[in-house]
């Protein structure tokens, strides 16, 4: 596959936001992107990243915690808090796991610990963006009494409602609704949502369920994505009630 996106028609390069203030690094970063035929914008802080964010058509964001003006976590709660749907990895030199479960509760879709090889660097991007891509090629629409999910749009209705999700918490909605009723472990939806299992980060799944159930349950009471205990999580579609 390409790495073109098709925007109004035309086919145009992704846009990703490097925020990183280490200037050697952003630079093999951009290095690597524009050799890939990505688009390539720069931010040094949260700020600068903000201004970008707001103006400019960004399709994945490579964000570092540690940045001048304070910890790329908060920017990352603030997109998500605004329910920007934008992927999110962070390029992180925390490696405790609760810096990393950290990171991926606050939003972010995938991390990298540095030092990091480039060929990991360049396989996790394309990975991030293709995920929608790939979600998208289905052509696929999925009716339930009540809600609605449209693969190749990515745009999901819940009885008329609109529904802002995140890119993991659409990639999770869509694929428990293919399996409707149908019981995931935690780690079955890290290998099928994520790409690949995060060894012992399960618990990551509980907070995008969590995000993606507050958001299900502003437009209906009943309960869409339901916790099957000891085991994982279901999509229980409503049922048309016969009168």
């Amino acid at each position: 596959m390409n790495h073109l996106a098709k925007h109004n028609g035309h086919a145009s390069p992704q846009h990703i936001l490097v925020v990183e203030d280490e200037q050697d690094l952003a630079k093999l970063l951009m290095l690597n992107l524009k050799a890939l035929n990505y688009e390539v914008f720069h931010a040094t802080t949260l700020k600068h990243a903000m201004q970008i964010i707001e103006h400019t058509r960004i399709d994945l964001i490579l964000l570092d915690r540690m940045l001048p003006d304070g910890d790329g976590i908060m920017l990352c709660q603030q997109l998500r808090q605004a329910e920007k749907e934008v992927p999110i990895m962070l390029l992180t030199a925390k490696d405790t796991e609760a810096d990393i479960v950290l990171g991926l509760e606050a939003g972010a879709d995938d991390y990298l610990i540095k030092p990091f090889s480039v060929l990991e660097f360049r396989a996790r991007v394309k990975a991030l963006l293709r995920r929608g891509q790939s979600l998208n090629d289905n052509n696929q629409q999925l009716n339930f009494n009540g809600v609605s999910i449209n693969a190749t749009t990515r745009e999901v209705t819940a009885f008329d409602n609109p529904l802002e999700l995140t890119a993991r918490e659409f990639d999770l909605l869509l694929f428990l609704a293919k399996h409707p009723q149908q019981v995931f472990s935690r780690l079955q939806l890290l290998e099928a949502v994520w790409g690949y299992s995060y060894n012992g980060y399960e618990h990551t799944v509980n907070s995008h369920i969590n995000r993606l159930r507050n958001k299900l349950s502003r437009c209906s009471e009943h309960d869409l994505v339901k916790t099957v205990w000891g085991v994982g999580y279901k999509f229980s579609p409503p049922q048309i009630h016969a009168h």
